[in-house]
Order: C-alpha cells, then structure tokens, then sequence
C-alpha cells in the first residue's frame, strides 16, 4: 500500500468534483483531497474513482473458462487495469463441474481482483444466449456446498435462473453472503419478486436473456425496474441494449438499488485476438462485436472505460453520474462502502482520466499498476 501526494486540474470524489487539487495518500487510503499541489505529483489529466466492473469474463487473450487459474486471473486483472478498471468480479460462465471447481479454488489475492462471478450453469435453456445449452441444469446439494465454500474465501455473485434453483437454496446462498443475481430467466414478474423475497439482490445484464417487459406481463425486466431491493447491470456497448432502451431504463429505474454498468469483456480486451473458443465453440470478432456462427452475441468487446463513454456521448449522461455508474455504483451493490468514491477513508483506487474519456494511468492502494 502507498503513500504520495498526487495533484491534477480536476479531482472527482465521487459527489463533487475539485478544481486544482491534490489527492493526499497514507498506507494506502484517501487521507484527503487538498486545494493546490505544491510538492505533489502533477497528473495529466482528471482524478476519478477506479472503475468497478462485476462482470469480466476475460482480457489480455486470457478467457477465465480456458484458464481458471491463479495465473489466469492475473493476467485478466491486468489487462482491466490498462483500462482504468480497479478492481474486477472475474467471471466463469457456464462450464463443467470441475472447470467451476477450478476457478472457485483459483481465486487468489491477486492485485485489481474483488471476488468470483459464476454465472451459471444454473440458468434456464430457454434463455441461454451464448452458453452452452448441455451444460446447464439444476443446483444440486454438491453445487449449492461449492458455491458456499468459495463465499468463505471472498464475495461471490452467482448469477442463476429460478427455473434451475429453489428458493431454499438462495435463501441458503444469501444467507452466506453471496450476492444471488437472476438472469438467464424466462421467468415472470411475480416468480422474480419471490426470489427477491428469498433474498436475490441483483439482476445480470438488463434486458438480455431474459423475458421482456411487456403491457400485461412486465418479467424479470420489469421486476429488476420497479423493485428497488434489485440492483441491475447493463452493458452499454452500443450492440447489447439499445440506447433509447437504456435512457428508459436509467429514468424508471427504482432504488435504493440501481443501476451499474458492467463491460461483460471477453478474452480480447488488450489483445488484438481476431477470435477465440468457448466451449469449444468459435466466437469471431469484428466491428466491435463478438458473436458466435450464427450470430448470437458472446460476450462483449469493451472495457468498462468504454461503456462510460458510451453513456456520456451517446445519451448525454453528464460526466459525474457516468461515472458513479462505473464505480458508486457497482460498489454498492456489493455492499462495499470503501471503494468507488475517493473520499477520506476510501481505498486509494483510482484512475486519472483524459479529456477523451480514456484512462491515462491506474493506481491501486496508492501504487501505480498501469
């Protein structure tokens, strides 16, 4: 953990925004921001709050289901890093048992890493958009002790389906601690609220896989919306959500619970990989897309850097609440109170940002990674 003085033109806290500052670091942590950098490190550029992305499949040519390891997970936290992202819930989507084994046993203290993301193999076929339709099925005791295992290690996300999962067992899940997410649903608005009543907190990426919002049949969509114990993640890459979809979804959303933006990255952030397997299935990349043969989307092209852009210059979402979407955001929804904002207290993680909205360098607890 470090210690430095760093000063730029402008300093975001995560509320308000400081003109001519400098960003004061001890063991670590934000001691406090300063008016002026007389002896500081000037950076050129904005301070923000690292980003926060719950949802990062893979990066640096490392996809997590091929290399549920150690090595893997740094080798992906890393890439992220390049991008301004702090901290990651490294995701395992939906594979055999063993590989699920592995990458519960794998996570590691690994620099930029937050926890474990199992999305699946507990989803409904009906909604299984890239994953695997022979590897998905229902939770049974065996699945529910690993699950609870990996959770004595660090948070844990699991993103499931009520049609593969009791309400006992996310009642059990909760209760450990995990953060039990729907998605891959077809499943209605009444049946999402019970999960919600069991105890799920969360929904995984809005709008995709799952059933619509309709007049008379509103879904897990219109659930993760008008319920405010839900927190949503969306991927605004341009290609998942539509933008209209998205200023709607940004203006009805009901709290306390929010919505954060995920990037749901494949392997081939920071690399120039023109394609790589899942499954053992080809997913090609081209035109900012990834998708499978048949044109199914697999996963998305960008880094969480990107979807804040996206939402600033395509929805005119001003800069500040972009932001918060990316960093406040996500952290709340995990419970965390020390990360996503720069205020005393806080973990020193944070990037400085260019004019572009591109990161210009990434520091965590204080020490620079990228």
């Amino acid at each position: 953990m470090g210690d430095g003085l760093f000063h730029a033109e402008r300093i975001f806290d995560g509320t308000v925004w400081h003109e001519d500052a400098s960003l004061r670091v001890v063991a670590g942590r934000v001691a406090g921001i300063e008016p002026g950098g007389k002896a500081a490190e000037h950076l050129p550029g904005w301070i923000v709050p690292g980003l926060i992305d719950l949802q990062v499949n893979g990066g640096g040519g490392v996809l997590f289901n091929n290399a549920p390891s150690a090595e893997g997970i740094a080798t992906i936290a890393a890439a992220h890093a390049r991008f301004g992202t702090t901290a990651i819930m490294v995701t395992l989507i939906t594979d055999r048992p063993e590989v699920t084994a592995a990458a519960a046993a794998a996570v590691d203290a690994v620099p930029g890493l937050l926890g474990l993301h199992l999305e699946g193999p507990h989803l409904d076929r009906a909604r299984k958009g890239t994953h695997d339709a022979r590897l998905i099925r229902r939770m049974e005791a065996e699945d529910l002790a690993l699950i609870l295992r990996a959770a004595q290690r660090g948070p844990v996300i699991c993103t499931l389906a009520p049609e593969s999962v009791t309400l006992t067992q996310v009642g059990e899940l909760a209760a450990a601690g995990v953060v039990v997410s729907l998605g891959h649903s077809d499943c209605d608005l009444a049946t999402a609220r019970a999960y919600a009543d069991a105890g799920a907190r969360m929904v995984t990426h809005l709008f995709n896989a799952m059933s619509p919002l309709t007049h008379r049949a509103p879904g897990l969509v219109g659930a993760a919306l008008d319920d405010g114990r839900l927190w949503a993640g969306l991927i605004a890459d341009g290609f998942h959500v539509e933008d209209t979809a998205l200023r709607v979804a940004l203006r009805a959303k009901q709290g306390p619970g929010g919505i954060f933006l995920v990037s749901d990255a494949m392997s081939t952030i920071g690399s120039d990989e023109t394609g790589f397997t899942l499954n053992g299935r080809q997913i090609f990349r081209a035109g900012g897309r990834l998708t499978l043969a048949d044109g199914t989307l697999a996963g998305a092209d960008i880094a969480l850097i990107d979807a804040v852009r996206h939402v600033h210059r395509a929805l005119g979402l001003p800069l500040d609440a972009a932001l918060r979407l990316a960093s406040e955001a996500p952290a709340k929804a995990m419970g965390l109170t020390d990360r996503g904002h720069l205020r005393p207290g806080a973990r020193a993680d944070f990037l400085c940002l260019t004019p572009e909205i591109t990161a210009g360098g990434t520091w965590i607890g204080g020490g620079r990674v990228a």
